[in-house]
């Protein structure tokens, strides 16, 4: 461990470049994929087929930047958090891999990138895109003061669709928000399950979540609820949108991939609350996607 760490500091005070691969590890940028295929599912629907390459780009950078600043903004405020969980202590900053400011340095660098791809969509994604940063840096502090927070950090992920679809329609429009909401139930129910890990350390310090207040029965309980609730959204959505027989398929095979979420864990083990587990909401989001992309294929 010392050698990695030697290997990692020298590379922490090479520059920016040398730095990239911890910023990437720091903000688990391979777990953009998670929310990045609903944004697509929103654009593709908004635009009823492809758009052109410009908005295409544009939004997938706006998606990559504010999921960025939302990650490298909870990554600096929950240092010292990080710093006490055994879970959380081996992350960058508690380790000293990374400074506090280089992790304020990726968040503006991530805001200004997310400003101007929302500025080259259209005006109203970038009237909406302070709204958007703000949401994403606030919601952090909620642990502190609420056992809600599980919920606001799925309707941080919510706002890849809808954001989405703003960035192609330069609208508002409700059928958009029923796609928001499965994916803030998805995310929420996945949420509640990991800090369930942290119960112990969330009441020894005065921290919030759905376990440390319920406990961990009944937070499997809640999750559970989330998850049907998901799914209700993802079928009210394709009835909304007249999607055909594929899509269905899909929201079939998210519900498999759900109950199996659940098979891998349980109350009194959660031992297999690793990568595994992780890669579930990887298949949900792109199963989500081929399902939107093959009712059009063949409408």
């Amino acid at each position: 461990m010392g050698g990695v760490r030697a290997v990692s500091t020298e590379a922490a005070g090479g520059g920016l470049f040398a730095k990239a691969p911890l910023f990437l590890g720091a903000v688990r940028f391979q777990e953009t994929i998670f929310a990045l295929p609903f944004a697509f599912s929103g654009m593709i629907l908004a635009t009823d087929g492809l758009p052109g390459l410009g908005v295409f780009v544009w939004i997938t950078v706006a998606m990559v930047g504010a999921r960025t600043l939302g990650m490298s903004a909870n990554r600096v405020i929950d240092r010292h958090i990080d710093a006490g969980n055994p879970r959380t202590a081996m992350r960058h900053l508690p380790q000293g891999l990374l400074g506090a400011s280089d992790m304020y340095a990726l968040c503006a660098a991530s805001a200004v990138v997310f400003f101007v791809a929302a500025w080259q969509l259209n005006p109203l994604a970038l009237a909406l895109a302070p709204v958007a940063a703000a949401y994403l840096v606030a919601y952090p502090y909620a642990k502190r003061v609420t056992w809600a927070g599980s919920f606001m950090l799925g309707w941080a992920l919510a706002i890849a669709p809808v954001g989405a679809w703003i960035g192609v329609t330069g609208t508002i429009e409700w059928e958009a928000g029923l796609l928001s909401a499965a994916v803030a139930s998805w995310a929420a129910s996945f949420d509640i399950l990991y800090h369930a890990e942290d119960r112990d350390y969330y009441v020894k310090s005065g921290l919030h979540s759905v376990s440390q207040r319920f406990g961990t029965n009944a937070a499997f309980r809640v999750s559970a609820v989330l998850d049907v609730i998901a799914v209700g959204f993802l079928v009210a959505f394709g009835l909304v949108m007249g999607l055909a027989f594929p899509y269905y398929i899909g929201c079939a095979v998210v519900s498999g991939l759900l109950v199996y979420r659940r098979r891998m864990i349980s109350p009194g083990d959660l031992s297999r609350m690793g990568p595994a587990f992780m890669r579930i909401n990887a298949y949900v989001s792109t199963t989500v996607l081929v399902a939107v992309v093959l009712s059009l294929a063949v409408a």
